[in-house]
């Protein structure tokens, strides 16, 4: 059992920085200039694909240059997959669904393959939300191949950008490609337990949502998935609170921000700015980050495809609050007896 003064500790601590400002501003210009790139081609279609291949900038944060490489681009490649994977089913009928059972299987799949490869953040959380809400474009499968293009494109610029300290420093070398060590990551044992989280938590959140009729049931599948990412149970536990609690607080600054309307350019630069600070913030206090990933995520959602914000606002709300539910209902049925060798 876990106990409540462990969950309270851990969940007002802040921890140290650790030159979270060169991660921040590593990210901050992965995602800004492929973004320009698509406002000023006019091609605003294409700034989901963007969006999530630039989030390869993400990882890697605490390792050194050569193996940053090598986790992001196994996270890269990753994430290309999922970006093509919810093109191929956005015109489907019925999508909602084909996205609660093929997020369920890529929540899975992404944190087997995070735990082999060790890459941080770990999780399959991006993936999940690259897929669902590529799918949700409804553009069609015919896009499939401008997708992977897209994305691979930006994927690589984040590779570039994650190296360009070492090059400047003189410490460019050969970078080193982890090999995913399956069994090392979890026995059969404890992949079972990790398939019955990912699959009953993601596919649980997304079938409720759906069937209440949620404008974006995935941010329920999200937020489940958020909430399974932690190292040990009380860390779970800690981030299914820090996601709610974030969120609700980030829902008020994300109404003001995008109740100004901006647009284009303004929008783009907004969206960096989010970016630096959610990544300052992130490896400090999960929930302190929340309130700046909550604006950002909604203003990614904003400059391709602009719907009424009061409605963005409520759903957002909700169906976070249901994923996070349901995810300690699930942490709490199915205990893990190992600590997962990711961390925070």
């Amino acid at each position: 059992m876990v106990r409540a003064s462990e969950l309270g500790r851990q969940a007002l601590r802040v921890n140290p920085a650790r030159a979270d400002h060169l991660v921040a501003t590593r990210a901050a210009v992965s995602v800004v200039v492929p973004l320009l790139v698509v406002v000023w081609l006019g091609r605003l279609d294409w700034a989901p694909w963007v969006s999530f291949g630039a989030l390869t900038s993400l990882y890697g944060r605490t390792v050194l240059d050569r193996d940053r490489f090598g986790q992001q681009l196994w996270a890269g490649a990753s994430l290309c997959a999922a970006v093509v994977s919810g093109v191929l089913i956005s015109g489907l009928p019925h999508v909602e669904w084909w996205v609660v059972v093929l997020g369920s299987v890529v929540s899975f799949a992404g944190s087997l393959l995070g735990d082999a490869v060790r890459w941080h953040p770990p999780g399959p959380l991006f993936m999940l939300f690259g897929l669902a809400v590529c799918a949700s474009t409804g553009v069609g499968a015919s896009r499939a191949p401008v997708a992977l293009l897209v994305c691979a494109s930006t994927v690589a610029f984040s590779l570039v950008v994650g190296q360009v300290g070492a090059a400047v420093g003189g410490r460019l070398g050969r970078p080193r490609i982890p090999r995913p060590h399956f069994t090392r990551a979890l026995t059969p044992e404890d992949a079972l337990r990790h398939l019955l989280r990912f699959v009953l938590a993601t596919s649980l959140a997304g079938t409720i949502a759906t069937l209440v009729g949620g404008t974006h049931p995935y941010w329920a599948m999200v937020a489940a998935c958020a909430a399974l990412g932690g190292p040990d149970l009380a860390a779970r536990l800690v981030r299914g609170v820090h996601r709610v609690i974030g969120t609700l607080v980030g829902l008020v600054l994300a109404a003001a921000v995008l109740g100004v309307h901006p647009r284009g350019v303004w929008l783009v630069v907004v969206i960096a700015a989010l970016q630096w600070v959610t990544e300052v913030l992130v490896g400090r206090n999960y929930a302190l980050a929340c309130v700046f990933i909550t604006p950002l995520a909604l203003s990614m959602g904003q400059l391709a495809h602009e719907v009424p914000v009061n409605a963005l606002i409520v759903d957002r709300g909700w169906e976070t609050l249901l994923g996070a539910a349901v995810a300690i209902l699930v942490l709490l049925a199915i205990p893990s007896n190992r600590t997962s060798i990711t961390r925070q």
